[in-house]
Parts: C-alpha cells; sequence; structure tokens
C-alpha cells in the first residue's frame, strides 16, 4: 500500500509541475497583445478493484459499494481559452482589434501550417518596405490577401467593416486600396499555438470559415486599439498558490509512505 500511495503522489507532483509552466507561461504573456491563457485539465488514472460493487453476498444481499483504490493523476489537455481580451486605446492608425468572433488571416512560413497561413488576434500592423500590411512581429507576416499601401500616402482609415481606405497628395477623396478578410473555427481551442502571436489550423479546430467583418457573424474592426491579454494576474496568482499547496501536499504523501515503510522495515526487531 505504501508504494501504491508512493507512485500515486509522484504522478501528482508530475502532473501539478506541468500546471505550474503552463500559469508561468500565462503569467509571462500578461502584456503579450491578442495572447490567449491556456488551462491544464486532468484525468485520474485506472483503478485498483477490489471488491466489485454490486456483488451479492451469501444471504442474498447485495453491496451497495465496492472497493477502488485510485492509482493518479495525469494531464490529459491544455485547453486554449479564446475568451475575448480588453481593448487598449492606442490612437494608431494600423493598430486594429476585432471586436467578436474572427482570426487575422497571415501568410506565415510553409512548415508552420496548412497552405501557409496562420491565424492572429494581435492587431499590430506595419508597412514593410514593399508598402504591403504585415504583422508586427519579428518575421513580419504578411496580411492575406494582401494589402498594398500607396508610399505616398497621408492618411489610412479602415472601416468597421475593413474596407481600407487611403488619402494621398492631391486626391479629392479617400481611395479603397484593400478589403480586410476574417476567419473562424468552429472549434477555435482546438487551434495550435506556434508562437509570434500565431495559430494554425489542426483537425480538432476545423477548417476555417472566411468572410468579411460585421458579416455572418464575424466580428467588426476597431481602429486605433489593440486588444490585450486575455490573462486574469488575480486568477492566475491564486492558481498558483492552489498548485503549490497541492504539490506540498504530494510530497506530504510521498514522505508519510516513506515514514510507514521505515516502521515497516523495523518490526522485526520488536
Amino acid at each position: 500500500m505504501t508504494m501504491t500511495a508512493m507512485n500515486t503522489a509522484a504522478t501528482g507532483l508530475e502532473a501539478l509541475s506541468v500546471k505550474l509552466d503552463v500559469i508561468a507561461n500565462n503569467l509571462a504573456n500578461v502584456n503579450t497583445t491578442g495572447f490567449k491563457r491556456s488551462r491544464a485539465n486532468f484525468e485520474d488514472l485506472l483503478y485498483q478493484v477490489r471488491r466489485e460493487p454490486g456483488v451479492e453476498n451469501s444471504l442474498g444481499n447485495v453491496s451497495p459499494a465496492g472497493i477502488e483504490v485510485g492509482t493518479g493523476v495525469k494531464l490529459s489537455s491544455t485547453q486554449l481559452l479564446t475568451d475575448q481580451g480588453s481593448f487598449q486605446n492606442t490612437g494608431r492608425n494600423l493598430d486594429l482589434a476585432i471586436d467578436g468572433q474572427g482570426f487575422f488571416k497571415v501568410k506565415v512560413f510553409d512548415d508552420m501550417g496548412r497552405n501557409g497561413i496562420g491565424y492572429t488576434r494581435a492587431g499590430n500592423f506595419f508597412v514593410n518596405a514593399n508598402g504591403e500590411l504585415v504583422l508586427g512581429n519579428r518575421n513580419g507576416f504578411t496580411l492575406e490577401p494582401s494589402i498594398t499601401i500607396p508610399e505616398d500616402y497621408t492618411s489610412i482609415a479602415i472601416t468597421s467593416d475593413g474596407r481600407v481606405n487611403v488619402t494621398t497628395p492631391g486626391s479629392s477623396a479617400p481611395e479603397e486600396v484593400g478589403q480586410i478578410e476574417l476567419a473562424r473555427f468552429v472549434n477555435p481551442e482546438g487551434l495550435l499555438a506556434r508562437g509570434q502571436n500565431v495559430f494554425v489550423e489542426t483537425d480538432a479546430s476545423g477548417p476555417p470559415i472566411e468572410g468579411n467583418p460585421t458579416e455572418d457573424g464575424f466580428g467588426s474592426i476597431v481602429q486605433g486599439s489593440l486588444e490585450a491579454s486575455n490573462v486574469e494576474p488575480v486568477h492566475e496568482l491564486v492558481d498558483l498558490i492552489q498548485t503549490q499547496r497541492s504539490f506540498e501536499l504530494n510530497s506530504k504523501t510521498i514522505q508519510a509512505s516513506d515514514e510507514m515503510l521505515q516502521i515497516v522495515s523495523q518490526l522485526k526487531r520488536y
């Protein structure tokens, strides 16, 4: 029994250490634009069934309960929580947020995602040397479909439905140079995080459903704002304390089992 308790507690220590990694990553990205926090989910392991419920005794009575001893826990999944973060007003014309459902589409490396397309809620865009709108990360992934801004533009106005209007010197009215498209998924929690604020499609997420902002259930574009991380620091810190205490309790179980083994090994001396 003491060895079973040790092994059971060891599974708890291993699972909780992974949960601690998840919490650490959430807290590390508390200021990451468009970041979506994760949650560790657990499941219990197989049980040692020493007597099944419902066993009939010699008097014909049925046992109302059996004897089952669990063998521990394991991490079943890390769940992506896609609830919307708060908006931060920046006043910058190329900072965009999505109010509602949808992801921006960006062109990524072919080995990162299917068809070389990634999806992001981070809307900190720049204009690169070719005049294209690109995501503000280290690789400058190009917005899909590509939108090119004239070199001599004086202002950019992006409507809630994603139309990009540019004013140039000498023009009497803004000119529409592109349309921002969004994508959403039946199961956005099934997306695979690849870093750089980018997610990619998987079999679990299902194929992307594409469309224009404000249409067919898609959210609207908010110019001059960014979506902040949806990490709640207070919640994460409380979860961190609970994880730490649970880790201590499992280590206490191992310590208690070791002390019981010492007592058993010394019985022959009495």
